[in-house]
């Protein structure tokens, strides 16, 4: 999750940059700050941390957190006043 400064044009061009990074590294959006990814193995999640830090834009503030496939799918859920489903650990795709 992050909070990028937007004021000036570069900043607001710097943001979107990262957040389509993000994109292109598979994270889907739970939220405009707050991008969200499964990762298979501790190896998976430092690949991605370097990634990340990779594509950081100037300023701001950048939060990674981690928890486990167990704790996703405790995940309680609105949408409005409608509880959704209960979340489910994401399928792992092997490419070869």
């Amino acid at each position: 999750m992050f909070d990028l400064p937007v004021v000036e044009k570069a900043e607001r061009r710097a943001a979107t940059e990262f957040r389509n990074t993000l994109l292109d590294l598979g994270f889907s959006m739970s939220q405009f700050s707050v991008y969200m990814r499964f990762c298979s193995s501790p190896t998976q999640v430092d690949t991605y941390c370097k990634r990340v830090e990779e594509a950081l834009p100037e300023g701001g503030n950048v939060n990674i957190i981690q928890f486990t496939d167990k704790q996703y799918e405790r995940i309680i859920s609105f949408h409005g006043r409608a509880k959704q489903p209960d979340k489910k650990t994401p399928d792992q795709f092997d490419l070869f």
